[in-house]
């Protein structure tokens, strides 16, 4: 990096220790150490000279190595240093993807990863609001390195049995060599920062060995948490699960004058499951396994594969599997995001009897920003705090009634308490990490705000001029998307133009009582262009579960609101058609109240089977060519995903056929109450 980094002074008995390794720009381990054979797990000699304190093979093949079971709460965990860029609006920073040995728990072998700076996760970065940086994403990762990530489909599931993936190892099923082929090709997105789309991490524009992403980022944004990722097209769910992961900060004077914890006080939690490979023994060899359940071998559409997408059996913390945190007996600020691939946590914090611990834990924020309010996570009869991948959670913990005790974050599986392992939920571990609290120490006068963003307002749907659009996610069932979800766009047509029922058209009867006839007009990554929107306009975008699995979509560029959620009778719709075959209906049987912690600005929102979720947004501040899609990795992947175009109001009299003058949804939803 050409800027200072700061690092976070961690020891165990304080807050937590810097046990990642760096590659640096050393050499790789070979081929067979990662994809494929079962090898001692050795760490390469040239990767060994990563300086002091870095893992060595000697401790690689310490007895307790390749144990079959993990210990929790064993390790501390890790806190990533903090990189404060320069304000010479001339000067950029340089971040280095490198590879590096990661021990991951202190009873395995060194895993190799990838890393920003060569570390799991990346330095957490932050900024003042205005604060304009230059960001270059730097591959240093050297020509010819050894892919990390070993990927392997197991199946098909065996009824009354869990999935595969719950278990660790291949099980004597033969690695990708496609996967193993990979090379070091990457490109990072900056996941909810505003900023043109050349900077934004477009999925094509990842870049090779020794060549760099510049980007720019204006920073003019409320205080927020932010993070950064790869986003390579087609293989952004191999390159995450690497590790090329990071947290963004954004500072501003609405927050410092609230008072909230900082310093060792305020730590991110880089959330985030793992499968770990096997030795011809069956012991933890240490290396990285994308592991998923194979459904079908062939589709025969596409004569393709489907397998679901990756679940692991181990949950990270920074990089860390389960590890426990000393904290003092004071608030903490814990800025937590879900790095998971497809891992939808049901977060719990219990004491050592599995109880739930009751009015400790405050939400303060959520993805673009703090909340009007605090939000308490009372735990109520275990009721879970729910994490889908890319969402952010600003948490407040009071930790001062709990001086000597220990308290643990756990996943809860929806058939068991809390704590308790829960196989048919692909839960087999279900610890995340512990809090040890010290007895003593000084008094912490901090008091919880009753306000928190006097600078929030909640969006009135009719005060608000904006357009319409209707994204619908169809089953993985229905007739030509290969056996996957996909994304469809709708435009809103006449019925009389259009044939009932056919393949692409969807009727809805909204809560408006309207019957409403639309025609899809993309439904792949490549189909023609779809949304174009003007800058500085607001949208309302209504997204539609036809009964898919549950979709945490994120839309690039923008800060939104829920505006509602809603459920809707969806057996109208036939996969094997295609369409409708009657309308789909709104349900007012059924209300889905938006949580008290989803009226905030977000921009991620998960959307359920039989569920329509809309969301209200203002995309101004840049132009340029951005994307949409499900968060759950393997299905951006798979074509979950498509662009949009925002351009000046003033050019869209001029657009070649893309703009539909925002109004593709109709105005099916949105009903939205002042907060």
């Amino acid at each position: 990096m050409t800027e200072t980094t700061e690092a976070t002074t961690t020891t165990d008995e304080t807050q937590a220790t810097g046990t990642h390794e760096r590659a640096g720009a050393a050499g790789a381990p070979t081929a067979n150490e990662v994809n494929g054979a079962s090898g001692s797990g050795r760490p390469d000699p040239a990767v060994d000279r990563a300086g002091p304190g870095a893992v060595t093979a000697a401790d690689a093949l310490g007895e307790r190595a390749g144990a079959r079971e993990l210990t929790p709460f064993v390790d501390p965990l890790t806190v990533p240093p903090v990189l404060r860029p320069g304000t010479d609006p001339g000067r950029e920073t340089e971040i280095a993807l490198r590879p590096a040995w990661v021990r991951m728990h202190s009873q395995l072998p060194p895993t190799l990863m990838w890393g920003y700076e060569g570390m799991v996760p990346g330095p957490t970065v932050e900024v003042r609001r205005g604060q304009r940086i230059k960001i270059a994403w730097t591959n240093r990762i050297p020509p010819g390195s050894p892919y990390p990530v070993t990927a392997v489909e197991v199946g098909p599931p065996v009824a009354g049995q869990p999935l595969p993936h719950n278990r660790p190892g291949r099980e004597g099923v033969k690695a990708s060599a496609d996967v193993a082929a990979l090379p070091g090709w990457s490109v990072t997105h900056l996941h909810g920062a505003q900023t043109g789309g050349g900077n934004d991490g477009w999925a094509d524009n990842a870049v090779g060995s020794g060549d760099a992403q510049l980007s720019e980022y204006p920073n003019d944004h409320q205080a927020v948490q932010w993070w950064y990722h790869d986003h390579a097209m087609n293989i952004t769910r191999w390159n995450v699960f690497a590790g090329l992961v990071g947290t963004y900060l954004v500072r501003d004077d609405e927050e410092d004058a609230l008072g909230l914890p900082s310093g060792h006080r305020e730590i991110p939690l880089v959330l985030a499951d793992r499968n770990i490979d096997t030795d011809e023994d069956g012991r933890l060899n240490g290396r990285l396994l994308h592991k998923t359940t194979l459904l079908l071998p062939s589709h025969p559409e596409t004569g393709r594969a489907v397998t679901l997408p990756f679940v692991g059996p181990y949950s990270t913390v920074n990089g860390t599997i389960w590890p426990h945190l000393r904290t003092e007996a004071a608030w903490y600020r814990f800025r937590l995001v879900n790095a998971s691939n497809a891992r939808i946590y049901q977060l719990v914090l219990v004491d050592e009897e599995n109880r739930p611990v009751p009015g400790v834990v405050h939400q303060i924020g959520s993805d673009g920003g703090l909340l009007p309010r605090p939000v308490p996570v009372d735990f109520t009869g275990g009721a879970p705090l729910v994490a889908a991948p890319a969402e952010r959670f600003d948490l407040l913990i009071d930790f001062r009634g709990l001086a000597g005790r220990k308290l643990r974050l756990v996943n809860k599986g929806r058939n068991q308490p809390p704590g308790v392992p829960d196989l048919t939920d692909s839960v087999p571990y279900p610890q995340i990490m512990e809090f040890r609290v010290r007895e003593g120490g000084r008094p912490d006068d901090f008091v919880l705000p009753q306000v928190l963003s006097g600078s929030f307002r909640r969006y009135e749907h009719g005060a608000v001029h904006h357009g319409h659009r209707l994204i619908v996610l169809t089953p993985p069932a229905t007739v030509g998307a290969g056996g996957h979800p996909q994304i469809w766009e709708m435009r809103e047509v006449r019925e009389q133009d259009v044939t009932l029922p056919s393949d692409g058209v969807i009727q809805v009867q909204g809560s408006d009582g309207r019957l409403r006839t639309y025609r899809r007009i993309s439904r792949t990554f490549n189909d023609t262009l779809g949304f174009t929107i003007a800058e500085g306009a607001h949208e309302q975008w209504s997204f539609l579960n036809l009964g898919a699995p549950v979709h945490p979509m994120h839309i690039h560029l923008a800060d939104f609101q829920v505006m509602a959620r809603e459920a809707f009778t969806v057996s109208g719709f036939d996969p094997a058609l295609g369409g409708t075959r009657t309308p789909v209906t709104f349900d007012a049987g059924r209300p889905i109240p938006v949580p008290a912690n989803e009226r905030g600005w977000k921009d991620v929102f998960r959307v359920t089977a039989a569920e329509m979720v809309t969301v209200m947004g203002h995309f101004d501040g840049a132009y340029g060519r951005f994307m949409y899609h499900c968060h759950l990795l393997e299905h951006e992947d798979m074509g979950m995903m498509r662009p949009f175009v925002v351009l000046p109001p003033e050019v869209l009299p001029f657009d070649h056929g893309g703009h539909d003058g925002g109004h593709g949804g109709g105005g099916l939803s949105g009903r939205a109450g002042s907060d």
